[in-house]
């Protein structure tokens, strides 16, 4: 097994897919989310079931987990207000299908515990769950509806990735526009509007053009395809952005991940680096220092892909392996403790990994 593709932390829960078989998990295991048929936390990774052929993985903060393979959608863990998509509210402690459809092709990184989503290969984009402040996107669906399994968003085929929080999402489409949608907690939104506003339908952001967004509780970045770094809206260093503003002038950005007031960002050239609240070691810097402009972490020029959520970070290195760092209350850094660190610490070592998500209190998962 080789290369590498991508890496996602959720809910102190973290994913991980290799190039090769299978889909493993670590972190807090509470409601089943791990998929082992049991609730027992884990702070290594552990594999769900023998399975070789998933592509995607997704959850969310209300400690549900999402993959796909061959096409069909599977979910597991808690079924909160129908989070699961499968009709009903029971949760699961093993993989269970959504449906009988194999059409589907991405889920979302969802971290609100509210409306969840996954795209179709013909760029459709469903939800279903809790409405909460509108999260669904379309004003078809009365607030705080539910919904136990997937209903379509519109009826555009150009969706590409959709991030949210428990208020508010955002989402980009093929032809790199960014649109949002729900309660503009913050400026989230980045629509120049004010405070607490609530969009029922997606709404575009400007009329330039993306290829990296992230979102957090509280702020979203993005880059553009200019390779300029921006913060999109919401709360960083003390002030309110209710509209998209450039970090610096530099051109040379490749994806941003967003953290807890802050982000961490990879460079065309292959380093990592981070800006923001830094508390408890997020950063990777070896220390707990704050900084709101970007600092390298480190000097490797080796780093392909991050994920990060709120206090927990999690990178791929173009060699395959896995490194992670930052809060590590339920063993999300799936390094085989629970202690904190502020300073990168890999994975195993395996070296076939291409596919990592992270999500705070949860822990993280690994494809490979």
């Amino acid at each position: 097994m080789s290369g590498v593709q991508q890496v996602v932390f959720q809910n102190q829960r973290s994913f991980v897919l290799p190039n090769g078989p299978g889909l493993y998990l670590w972190g807090y295991n509470g409601t089943g989310q791990l998929g082992q048929d049991n609730l027992t936390d884990q702070s290594s990774p552990v594999q769900v079931g023998r399975l070789s052929t998933w592509t995607n993985i997704g959850g969310s903060s209300l400690s549900t987990t999402f993959a796909i393979k061959g096409g069909e959608l599977w979910s597991w863990g808690s079924n909160y207000r129908g989070a699961l998509g499968i009709g009903n509210t029971t949760d699961y402690s093993s993989p269970k299908q959504v449906g009988a459809l194999t059409t589907w092709v991405t889920t979302v990184n969802n971290n609100s515990g509210s409306g969840c989503f996954a795209i179709k290969t013909n760029g459709s984009l469903w939800v279903w769950g809790y409405n909460r402040n509108r999260v669904f996107g379309s004003s078809s669906f009365a607030n705080y509806a539910l919904r136990s399994s997937p209903v379509q968003v519109g009826t555009d085929t150009d969706w590409s990735k959709i991030e949210n929080n428990s208020n508010a999402t955002i989402a980009l489409k093929t032809d790199g526009t960014i649109w949002s949608w729900g309660k503009n907690g913050s400026g989230v939104l980045g629509l120049n509007a004010p405070v607490g506003n609530v969009y029922l339908n997606p709404t575009q952001i400007g009329a330039s053009t993306w290829s990296s967004i992230s979102m957090s509780g509280i702020n979203s970045f993005g880059v553009q395809t200019n390779g300029t770094l921006w913060i999109i809206g919401g709360l960083f260093n003390g002030t309110t952005y209710s509209a998209p503003v450039q970090v610096g002038a530099l051109t040379n950005w490749a994806t941003v991940s967003a953290l807890y007031i802050g982000a961490l960002m990879t460079k065309t050239n292959g380093t990592l680096w981070g800006m923001g609240y830094n508390d408890k070691g997020q950063m990777g810097r070896g220390n707990t220092t704050t900084n709101y402009s970007p600092v390298q972490v480190g000097a490797l020029t080796t780093w392909s892909k991050v994920s990060a959520h709120r206090k927990s970070s999690m990178a791929l290195k173009t060699d395959g392996t896995i490194w992670t760092w930052g809060w590590n209350n339920f063993g999300q850094l799936g390094i085989g403790n629970t202690t904190n660190y502020s300073s990168p610490k890999q994975v195993g070592a395996q070296t076939t990994w291409n596919f990592i998500r992270m999500q705070d209190y949860d822990g993280g998962a690994i494809l490979g």
